[in-house]
């Protein structure tokens, strides 16, 4: 599996003064950096870092959201890929899909 194929990010921090780049399957992960372009390779090769770690020890490697197969179920059927986007904007959030959806039912 590639560490390309995860789900990255890249926005401005008003706190930091910098660009901050993130992995929705790494949520603990990030890389700051004035440049934007700078600061979204910097987070692809911290992952990948990590990854190779994560191998090294054996250990489980999360699986790309891009590479998980979506029903689209749940109590309500949604479309695939609206599933997709809500499961990324959960993982971002740090909290559960059912969670993400409940708030924005009702908001």
């Amino acid at each position: 599996m590639s560490a390309d194929r995860y789900t990255y990010r890249v926005t401005w921090s008003a706190e930091d003064r910098d660009y901050v780049g993130t992995c929705a399957e790494f949520p603990s992960l990030s890389w700051l950096d004035g440049d934007e372009n700078k600061a979204f390779r910097g987070i692809r090769r911290l992952v990948r870092r990590v990854v190779s770690d994560l191998r090294a020890e054996d250990e489980a490697v999360p699986e790309p959201l891009s590479e998980r197969r979506f029903s689209g179920k749940l109590q309500v059927r949604l479309p695939p890929d609206l599933h997709r986007r809500l499961t990324v904007e959960a993982a971002e959030s740090g909290v559960s899909l059912n969670r993400l959806i409940s708030y924005k039912l009702a908001g």
